[in-house]
């Protein structure tokens, strides 16, 4: 008998009303991107203070970090929490996948620095080059490496320093560091290979009409990036659970 896999996702931002409605949570976005049947994922809101036990760790297979409104900088009491996990996730070599915010976590922990993006808010579609040196065991990029991939991208922080452990698997003409590894257990990512159309629209209009965050014209522009195009979601979907489940599909 085939022992079930079982994954956590530490939950990072609240559900939009929008995202409830449509897809009954953000939960339900991450298990459509990065679940396969038989699968067991848990959830923990770690922006509101869950997390799984210590002695718990070792039960799961992997561990997604998700995107998050807060500052992978802060010393909030749960962020900070969210460090020592992954601190001891990095200790035990578990594979753990960080997404935008879990990007900058990763690189928070693992010694490299994190802060405001230089460029300011990068909202929208992006083509992200991918490294001629990313050839990673267990070939979780497939047999052939891609130049580049869309993605789309919603953040104002990013990683400013790698850390000396890691490697830069992409770059952009914005951001210079896009994803990076840690060893074999660390993948990094970030932009939001979890994300559609319809998600990130939803949160333009909402920091643009609700928040009041940016001007029509940053919105308008930011939409207009996928008006004739569209993200490489399935090979970001296959490219991450390869990494996870150590599968070595092609890309």
């Amino acid at each position: 008998m085939v022992e079930q896999r079982r994954f956590a996702l530490f939950l990072a931002t609240p559900d939009s009303e929008f995202v409830k409605k449509t897809y009954g949570g953000y939960y339900n976005v991450f298990l459509s991107t990065f679940a396969d049947e038989g699968e067991q994922w848990d959830l923990f809101r770690v922006v509101d203070g869950e997390f799984p036990g210590d002695d718990d760790l070792h039960c799961y297979d992997g561990f997604v970090i998700s995107g998050s409104p807060h500052d992978a900088f802060a010393d909030s009491d749960w962020i900070l929490k969210l460090c020592s996990i992954c601190q001891k996730l990095d200790d035990m070599k578990k594979k753990v996948l960080g997404i935008c915010f879990g990007h900058q976590i990763i690189c928070r922990i693992k010694g490299g620095k994190v802060g405001r993006s230089p460029g300011g808010l990068d909202m929208g579609l992006r083509n992200i080059t991918i490294a001629k040196e990313a050839v990673k065991p267990e070939g979780y990029f497939g047999e052939e490496i891609p130049t580049s991939l869309a993605i789309i991208k919603c953040h104002q922080d990013q990683v400013l320093e790698l850390p000396e452990t890691a490697t830069v698997l992409a770059s952009s003409d914005f951001c210079n560091i896009e994803m990076f590894s840690v060893g074999d257990h660390i993948l990094c990512i970030q932009g939001h290979p979890e994300y559609n159309k319809d998600i990130l629209f939803e949160i333009i209009d909402r920091v643009h009409l609700t928040l009041k965050l940016i001007q029509k014209e940053f919105a308008d522009k930011a939409k207009g990036t996928m008006e004739n195009a569209e993200a490489d979601r399935k090979r970001w979907e296959t490219l991450c659970k390869n990494f996870l489940k150590g599968r070595s599909d092609r890309v």
